[in-house]
């Protein structure tokens, strides 16, 4: 082992242990150690930085376009009635249709777009059929999974490791070179699900409301400002109720009119404040110079249900700009036209305390209080998605057409060979902005640029590995080890590292660490790269074990109320199931 190695595998271990502590956010981490190879000397300034220009990188800031503009336009919205509509006819057909229907839509757009349209039709279809949502949100992340890897444009995942071998001077993938084996796959799990599966799934108590959901044992009051309050003339945000006390303030009543509660509002004399508190603020309220009790105490759900605002939910997306960030930091209220959160779910703990200083994570559900124009804004906000509303605004029918019609064209192009898939993926942006499908700022939105980030920096793993012939000395030793038993079992133990690694780290980066190994480890047996290839793409994304293996997963881990150990019950056998399959029939779709 050269020096040079000793320090591309020691980078590379640091990757690691931070992809899978989450001590930084993966594009963070993907960015740091694509500087330390440079750094070091390892790789030149154009080495590292050509992650930013490589073909997998541009085409998957494509694909998320296209996938916003068609999620934009209505052309999905029929989806929701034709699940609502199997729903109420049979439960198993229900979960069937989640997952087939998760698992279409994901072959062609973005999965955590699919799970993000489809998450609050299944929450609403489980509520109105009396079906716990845990034994459908799993069913449909999974789907969502398992149709990623049916063609090439599924996930960022088979992109990314076309984009590899391509460099390695080995044919990029087909449009539909996964189809076969991934319709397999899909088949497989959905049968699984089925038999085995539903029976593992958790059936978590169907709340009556949010209000139980949350257990919202907070209470609301009302409290009069007096002449001789020192907040008399001060803005909300700066008031000692604030200040001092951290309560929520939810709706101001000045001479019988209703007030929003803005930050910024004026407090004056004689005031009604209805506030969110618990028993011992209450007591501190009290105590407060210029404070006057006026209401008995009630129910925070009950009596916000009765008046002008409801309770939502809303989901931090993945990669959503809030993320690590606290209510407080995100001047939450004055973004969102006064609607305030009055709980947060962090995975399965419920947090009613010290809201604005909790550092939010990808997954986490907040129980926002809004009225309708508070609610509407929030549909608006790309980085949250409220999931207890099924109705979906601002769709412009008009562009349906065109933006299947380029869509299709996108797919058709690359698959008949064209152009290459970038050169397709970008015309197909071109024209989407051109016919006024989308406007160039929805473009720049659309694209979800710690994902870019990430794959530029991942990268830069593979190159090094390349460069400095840790990738030979790796493959070399699994060769050594493995190799006296065959072809095939070498390739079923490429797949079992791969799922296992990405269940507790990033997918992509697995992909981008194991791609070039697996070319090396094919040459050197003297046998085909391919389907080295294929098990090291269709492993990394079958990761059911945890909810951090895959962003869909940790979408659904708040909203189903779920729990670390039920991906470990229901998606262990799955995973282990697939091994056995991919072992199978990758050899035979793809042979040595």
């Amino acid at each position: 082992m050269t020096f040079e190695i000793g320090v591309v595998l020691a980078v590379i271990a640091t990757a690691v242990v931070l992809f899978v502590s989450e001590r930084l956010s993966i594009d963070t981490t993907a960015i740091l150690i694509m500087s330390l190879f440079m750094a070091l000397g390892i790789l030149t300034p154009a080495e590292g930085l050509a992650g930013f220009s490589n073909p997998a990188t541009i085409t998957v800031a494509c694909m998320f376009v296209l996938s916003s503009a068609i999620f934009k336009s209505g052309a999905l919205s029929s989806v929701g009635l034709l699940l609502t509509r199997v729903a109420r006819k049979n439960s198993l057909l229900c979960l069937l249709a989640v997952m087939l229907i998760a698992g279409l839509l994901s072959a062609f757009i973005n999965d955590t777009a699919v799970v993000a349209l489809l998450m609050p039709v299944v929450i609403q279809v489980a509520r109105s059929t009396r079906i716990s949502p845990a034994k459908l949100l799993m069913p449909l992340s999974f789907g969502a999974l398992l149709g990623g890897i049916c063609t090439l444009i599924g996930t960022s995942t088979n992109i990314l490791v076309s984009g590899i071998a391509e460099a390695q001077g080995e044919p990029p993938f087909g449009m539909f070179e996964l189809t076969a084996a991934g319709v397999v796959f899909l088949v497989v799990g959905a049968a699984y699900m089925l038999l085995v599966g539903r029976f593992l799934l958790p059936s978590r108590k169907i709340p009556e409301d949010l209000t139980e959901d949350f257990n919202m044992g907070d209470y609301l009051t009302e409290i009069i400002i007096l002449p001789d309050s020192p907040s008399v003339g001060v803005p909300l945000r700066s008031s000692s109720l604030v200040q001092n006390l951290d309560i929520d303030v939810l709706q101001i009543t000045r001479d019988k009119h209703r007030l929003k509660a803005t930050p910024y509002t004026m407090l004056r004399a004689n005031d009604v404040l209805k506030v969110r508190c618990d028993v011992e603020k209450l007591k501190k309220i009290k105590e407060e110079k210029g404070i006057e009790l006026k209401s008995e105490r009630k129910s925070v759900g009950k009596e916000l249900n009765g008046g002008s605002s409801k309770l939502y939910e809303a989901l931090i997306t993945p990669n959503s700009y809030i993320v690590g960030k606290s209510l407080k930091e995100l001047d939450f209220r004055a973004h969102n036209h006064g609607a305030t959160v009055v709980a947060i779910r962090h995975r399965h703990e419920i947090l009613h305390e010290k809201l604005t200083h909790t550092k939010l994570s990808s997954g986490d559900v907040l129980l926002i209080a809004a009225d309708k124009e508070q609610a509407a804004h929030l549909k608006s906000n790309e980085d949250i998605l409220l999931v207890s509303e099924t109705e979906r605004s601002h769709y412009d029918f008009s562009k349906i057409l065109p933006v299947l019609a380029i869509g299709i064209g996108v797919i058709i192009t690359a698959a008949t060979g064209l152009a290459h898939i970038v050169l397709s993926a970008l015309i197909g942006v071109l024209l989407l902005v051109l016919f006024k499908c989308i406007r160039l700022d929805e473009v720049y939105k659309a694209i979800e640029w710690k994902v870019i980030f990430m794959l530029a920096g991942v990268l830069s793993m593979g190159t090094a590995l390349e460069k400095t012939g840790a990738a030979s000395l790796l493959s070399g030793f699994l060769v050594n080890s493995i190799g006296e038993y065959g072809p095939h079992v070498l390739l079923s133990a490429f797949f079992f590292i791969t799922f296992m690694t990405t269940n507790f780290m990033s997918n992509n980066a697995t992909a981008a660490l194991l791609a070039p190994i697996a070319i090396v480890t094919a040459q050197e047996m003297g046998v085909s790269v391919r389907p080295f290839l294929m098990a090291v793409t269709f492993a990394a994304s079958l990761s059911f074990m945890t909810p951090m293996g895959y962003q869909t997963n940790t979408m659904i881990y708040g909203p189903g109320n779920y729990r670390f150990t039920d991906y470990l019950r229901v998606g262990t056998p799955l995973n282990i199931l697939l091994w056995i399959v991919a072992s199978i029939i990758i050899p035979y779709f793809f042979p040595f």
